[in-house]
């Protein structure tokens, strides 16, 4: 390579899923539409205590946003995730399990069409979805849906 030839272009970052969904407008929608259910709910809604879902939304919609590649705000401001810790004190039984993912299933699905996501993002994220849910579960052996 002589002093005239212009050294190679770094190859492109890849997206992040974050980017890839839609980024925080993506995020904002999926998390307003599944309050929007849970607020509704006679198996979730019991679980808020405070009047204001607000702050629940912004919680989780900070985490998923920064598990999914987003900004980092969840961990500056409440630490470690630790899913399991932080919703120890509520019943999570199977029916919530199910409730949660009707609603979430529901926003998504939303949220996909107006996003145009791409299949394979979908199937990705409702597969952590899914496995998230799962997790939370703390009450009894849960199979799964029947």
């Amino acid at each position: 390579m002589d002093a005239s030839t212009p050294p190679p272009a770094a190859a492109p970052r890849p997206q992040t899923p974050f980017e890839r969904f839609g980024g925080h407008d993506f995020f904002d929608l999926l998390i307003a539409r599944f309050y929007a259910g849970v607020a509704a709910d006679p198996v979730l809604r019991p679980m808020y205590p405070d009047q204001d879902l607000g702050p629940a939304a912004e919680r989780l919609q900070l985490f998923l946003e920064q598990y999914w590649g987003g900004p980092t705000t969840y961990s500056q401001e409440r630490g470690h995730p630790r899913l399991r810790m932080r919703h120890a004190p509520f019943p999570v039984d199977g029916a919530a399990h199910d409730a949660w993912l009707r609603h979430m299933r529901a926003a998504l699905d939303e949220c996909a069409a107006e996003f145009d996501l791409r299949a394979e993002d979908e199937h990705e994220l409702w597969d952590y979805l899914t496995r998230a849910a799962f997790s939370m579960v703390n009450t009894e052996p849960y199979p799964g849906p029947a």
